[in-house]
This record gives structure tokens, sequence and C-alpha cells, in this order.
């Protein structure tokens, strides 16, 4: 069988760097480095796992060139001095171990150096930026957030505009940087001059406003990057790889860098000898959601005619990044549009990406979702995380290890815990029966993936994984004591999900009010004929019938596209609950062409979502939508919904349909009620023990396969 995804396995160069395939990990600063900056490890094992998963090119970032100072995140790794060296290494000596190659990003951040303002100190910058605007996103931070926000502190900004001797100071630090890096032992270096961090913060025009040679004309602020790189070049020899990430424009920046002047800069770096460009972008942040165009997009292939038109540009090779689909890179790749494709997020999700590629298995590969849980923990100063990857940032503790001795297992519930528990128990040898009280796998995973279609993907995945053959899965079946006495398990785990009450609302019982788990089960197909009884009419069951609604429960993309033609909402909607299934219900039907409001009574809207994910949908409901928090719901009626506001007025929003969308709870009932029907102990997990939506379900089930 011909592989689909060959050309992204093809071996490549850089300069004199051989490279195994063009799949390349991309920088991303991973937070690890502790208070010392030093590679612990941590971050060793991080980094290695992604060699050992096949990657070609692995790229450590950022590394703090003059660390304490000039740092983004707290614990950033430094490579300021020869104390890093060791730490470093080890990295390079574990990545090449595995056949990979290793490059390490080396950066100053400038005006981006929030660590430094949180410490009181000068935040090293061409000239004193322009005023920045407060997204409003920035409303739905919590006080436990805000008490660990990224850059917030005590201390006022205080920039240092950067005079001859600071210049000078700065093309120092980046060029020893460079020469720690081939001391260590790394394949290569990236120059970071994009993200309006130090040497991007020079080349925009909308940021650098000076009026000396290092400012005003094309040339003049394009001096750094020049200097910079002459003394790189200088310090690691003409044989070492070294190359530029550049931003291809700034986004939703008035005069910033555009196209025409990120190519002449292309250009410029190939004649300083660089070895390659990588491609990317930055955006100013008018808006949260501004974060999710760049420089960590929500677009698939977000940058690809960027890249296409770099590669038309340079006569070296184009690293890319921005969210590439696996199909799309390696269509790129073959039709010569880019050389190599750089992720992120995919290879902190699944780290034996390549090693699955080689295999002809994409359909193993563990999806990521795109919610934000990974970059979102820098805001709060902690390191990186992976809600679909439990082991991401926990390789030495959480690896998979075969059991000593294998055991029965049985699991109560198919959704995203009970899965994810029986992978990793068949994993480890144990024998694994999955039964599901429904006639399909995925509980409140699929409704999840039809609000969010990214989840579909991760659903698909889990499902295929049991597959397994110590894995043995049994739908339509209730637990009891019959099938325990038959069964005869050795452990048994719960993962039955939350309960959702109905919260205490005059009007709440009637037919157009729904509850999350009654739109759930309509739309999946979990005993929806009794649903649809109870709230719909004679000929909206026929249409839900007729529609083939219940014929399709196996595939999220084709709900996706039915709910389009036909939801059992009217055209206005309000949604009782401003959490994360409120929210991402409200996008839903919004795409939808809904009217849709969403009350809470509380503050901070979508706190149980991860901040840059909560950001953008936060934008999309206030742009297309109403949402009103601190608004308590008195009274539902036919046609509308009473509520006052939090200044005690009463108010009143016109809605055709309303679900509610609060009163979610840990639900134990049916773990206790098997538990009186065995003496095998009972552990419950996901949110049937504690409610973490799909990244707890994720990270409880893992744990609860490794500690059978």
């Amino acid at each position: 069988m011909s592989n689909p995804h060959a050309s992204l396995l093809q071996p490549g160069r850089i300069g004199t760097m051989e490279l195994k395939n063009r799949i390349v990990m991309a920088p991303m600063g991973e937070n690890y480095g502790g208070l010392d900056g030093i590679c612990g490890e941590r971050a060793q094992a991080y980094y290695e796992a992604r060699a050992r998963g096949g990657t070609g090119l692995v790229i450590m970032g950022t590394a703090a060139i003059s660390w304490p100072t000039g740092t983004s995140e707290p614990h950033q790794l430094g490579i300021s001095s020869d104390d890093f060296i060791p730490g470093l290494a080890e990295v390079t000596r574990r990545v090449h171990a595995h056949g990979g190659k290793v490059a390490i990003q080396i950066n100053h951040s400038g005006k981006v150096a929030a660590n430094d303002r949180s410490h009181g100190r000068e935040m090293w910058v061409s000239s004193i930026p322009p005023d920045a605007p407060v997204p409003e996103a920035m409303s739905t931070i919590t006080p436990k957030e805000f008490s660990t926000f990224v850059g917030v502190g005590p201390h006022p900004d205080r920039y240092r505009v950067m005079d001859r001797a600071d210049i000078a100071q700065m093309i120092e630090w980046f060029g020893a940087a460079a020469m720690r890096a081939r001391q260590a032992g790394f394949d290569a270096v990236e120059v970071h001059c994009a993200h309006n961090y130090m040497i991007a913060n020079f080349l925009s025009p909308y940021f650098n406003s000076r009026s000396d040679e290092y400012g005003g004309s094309y040339e003049n602020r394009s001096r750094l990057l020049r200097e910079v790189l002459t003394e790189v070049r200088k310090r690691v020899g003409p044989d070492f790889p070294v190359w530029v990430r550049l931003d291809a424009e700034e986004m939703h920046t008035p005069g910033g860098i555009a196209m025409d002047e990120a190519l002449k800069t292309a250009r410029l770096c190939e004649e300083l000898g660089m070895d390659a460009i990588s491609v990317s972008a930055y955006a100013r942040l008018p808006t949260g959601s501004a974060f999710t165009d760049a420089p960590i997009p929500q677009k698939p292939n977000a940058y690809r005619e960027f890249a296409a038109r770099f590669k038309r540009t340079v006569n070296i090779p184009v690293i890319s990044a921005g969210r590439w689909e696996l199909d799309d890179a390696a269509k790129a790749i073959g039709n010569n549009e880019i050389d190599f494709v750089a992720m992120g997020r995919k290879l902190l999700a699944e780290p034996e990406l390549a090693n699955k590629l080689h295999a002809n298995a994409a359909q193993d590969v563990r999806p990521c979702i795109y919610c934000y849980a990974c970059v979102s923990e820098i805001f709060i100063n902690k390191g990186i995380k992976c809600a679909v990857n439990a082991q991401t940032g926990h390789e030495t503790t959480k690896a998979i290890t075969f059991a000593e001795k294998p055991r029965h297992v049985l699991i109560v519930g198919g959704g995203p815990s009970g899965m994810e528990a029986a992978r990793v128990a068949a994993l480890r040898g144990h024998r694994v029966t999955l039964a599901e009280r429904s006639d399909r796998l995925g509980g409140t995973l699929f409704f999840a993936a039809l609000a969010y279609p990214e989840n579909g993907r991760l659903l698909d995945y889990l499902v295929r994984q049991m597959q397994h053959p110590q894995i043995e899965v049994r739908l339509n079946t209730t637990v009891d004591t019959g099938l325990l006495a038959k069964l005869q398990p050795d452990e048994i785990l719960v993962g039955t999900g939350a309960r959702r009450a109905a919260p205490a609302i005059p009007g709440a019982d009637q037919s157009h009010v729904w509850s999350g788990d009654e739109l759930r089960r309509l739309m999946t197909g979990d005993r929806a004929d009794e649903i649809a009884r109870a709230k719909l009419s004679l000929a909206e069951r026929a249409l839900f019938k007729a529609g083939g609604m219940l014929k399709v429960t196996d595939s999220t993309a084709a709900i996706q596209n039915l709910s389009k033609l036909w939801m059992p909402l009217g055209k206005r909607v309000t949604i009782i609950g401003a959490g994360l299934v409120g929210l991402e219900l409200a996008e839903f039907l919004l795409e939808r062409g809904r009217e849709v409001t969403v009350l809470d009574p509380g503050t901070y809207p979508g706190s149980e979502l991860p901040i840059v994910r909560r950001w953008r949908v936060y934008d999309a409901i206030k742009a297309h939508g109403k949402l009103m928090m601190q608004a308590t719901v008195t009274e539902i009626k036919r046609k509308e919904v009473i509520w006052t506001d939090k200044s005690g007025e009463q108010c009143r929003t016109p809605a055709d349909s309303v679900v509610l969308a609060l009163g979610a709870e840990a639900d134990s009932s049916v773990a206790e009620l098997i538990q009186s029907l065995t003496q095998t102990p009972v552990r419950r997990i996901g949110d049937c023990n504690d409610l973490g939506y799909i990244e707890g379900a994720m990270h409880s089930g893992h744990a609860a396969g490794l500690g059978i």
C-alpha cells in the first residue's frame, strides 16, 4: 500500500546537516527550566521523547541569551553562560541516540520580556512601544489566574531604549550563545527574528521609531539583524547550520511588517549566509482571539501561502509552521511549496507521529484538538501540558511499562476516560472488558465533537484504539450481578460521566427547554426516541427520523453536516450557563444561524476552558451574539426568559428555545451501585469522580490505566 505521507518521510538537508525526514519539532517555549534556567531531566526527557518518536529535527525553544534578563517566561531555559552547557549537552546526546538532529533557538525577548516586567527589571527595546490595547477578553481571567498571570506584578513597566553600547552587548550575547550551542553538541542554531522579540522589534516599522542608524529606513531597521547574524556566523564558522525565524506578516498591526518587506529580509538573510528560513507570523492583540491568528493559529495550514512565497523568493530551504494538516503538508512538500514542516502542538499530542507515519498508520496518530491548553499554561507561569496526552512534560514519571502481573479489568463507561484507561491498561498487558450502556462509544465526547469539530478527531482516535486484541468492547451493556459473576474482574473502573441536574427555575420543565443531556442524547442516538417523544412534536419527530439523524450516529462529521440543516432548536436560543458547555454550544449555534444569548449568574465566563481557547469563544459570542454575566434567571416563559442584571433590574430576552447548561456535578451513583454488588474494588475516573471535561477525563483515564 502506498504511503500518502511519503514526502514527509524523505531525507532532507539544511546546510551541512542531513535529516532523515522533513518533520521538524517547532520551537515552543516549554517553561521547564526551573528557577535557575538549567535544562534538567524534565526538559531532557520531553525533547528526547519527540526524537524517539522519529522526528527528524528537534528545535529547542526558546533559550535566553542573557538569562535571567530578557526572558518572557519565569522558567525559561538559559544559554547565557557555560553553566547551562551540561544540561543542554544531555539533550543533544539523548536526541542523537535516536538518530535525530537537534537545534536550539536563541533569543532575547526584548519588549515581550514579561518576566523582566514582573520582576521590575527594564525591558530592552528599540524604542518606547506604542500604547497597547487591553483586549476585552482579558475580563475572563479569574482572580486565581490573574494572581500568577505572566508579566503581572507590583512594578510599573520600565523600558530601556537601547543605546549603541547596549546594541553591542546584544550582538555579543547572540554570538556567545551560538558558540555555546555548538559546544553543547547542537547540530544547528535558529536565531529568533520574529514574534516582536528583540530583532523583530527593530525590524518592525510599527514598533521601531528610532531616528538613528538603527531606525527609519529598512536599511537602518535591519542593521541589528545584519550585525547579529554576521557575528553568529563568525563565531560558529561556515560549516555550522544557522537559520532565522521570520514573520511573514505582523497581523492586526497597522504599518507593521508586511509580506514584501519580509521577503526582502529573507533575501538579506540568504545573502548573509543563513542556511534556511523558518516562516511564521505575529499578531498584535487588539482582541484575545488575535492570538489564534498568530503566532499559534486556529486556521488549518494558516501560513501555507506565506511559506510558498518565501520558497519562490529564496534558494535556501524553507521551514513552515502554522497548524499544518498532515495530508496538506505532504502535498506541499511534494509540490515543492515548502521543504520542511514544523509542528508544535501536534508533537505535544503525539510524540510518535513520525514513527506512525513511517508505519503508514496515520489513523493511530493521537490528534491535537487545538484547545490551547498547552500555551495557556505559559500565561499563568506553568510548564506546558497537553489535554489529550497526559505524558507531555511527564515523560519520565508517566511512562507506560508492561505490568508485572497482568489482570482482568472491567471498565464501565465508554467515554474518553474509560477508553483512555482501556488503551493504557491494554498496552501494559492487562485484559480489558469495556462495558457501555448505549449502542456507541464516546459518551459526552461525541456531543462535544458536534459543538467543536476538532474533538471528533480525538473520538475517532480513541474508538480505533479499542480494536486492541486485549480489549473487548460490549455495547448496550448494563453491569449487573450476572455480568460481574460471569466476568470475575480483578479491578473495576467506572467512568460514567457527570450528573447535570436542572436548576430550580420556574418554567424549566417546558418542552422548549432543553438540558445539555437531552440535546446530547437526541443528537447522538443515546435512547433518542425517549427524548424525541418528550420534546418534539409529531411533525418534528417525523422530520427528525426522515433526516436520518438516528442512522448516522457513528459519524460526527455526518451529524455536523445534518445539524446545519436541522436542529431541534428555534431561531432565538437562550443558553443559561456560560461555562465550557454553554460557550461552546453558543459558538456552535451561532455558526448555524441562530440568534444566541448566554446568561450566567457568575462573573467570569468559560473558566473551565483554557485561556486562549476561552478568548476565542468569548470574542466570537460577543461579536455575533450576546453574553450577559451576573444575570440571574428568575423565570422561563414560552417565548421569553426573565432575568435580573447585577443592579437588580428585571430584563426580558425573547427565546424560542432555552438550553440549561448549569448544574454539572460529579456523579458517583453508578460506582456506588456496582460496589454494592461486588467485593472487587471499584474506582471512579473522569467526570463521575471530578469534573475535568476532556482534559480531566484523558488524564484521569491515563492515570487509572497506569495504576492497575
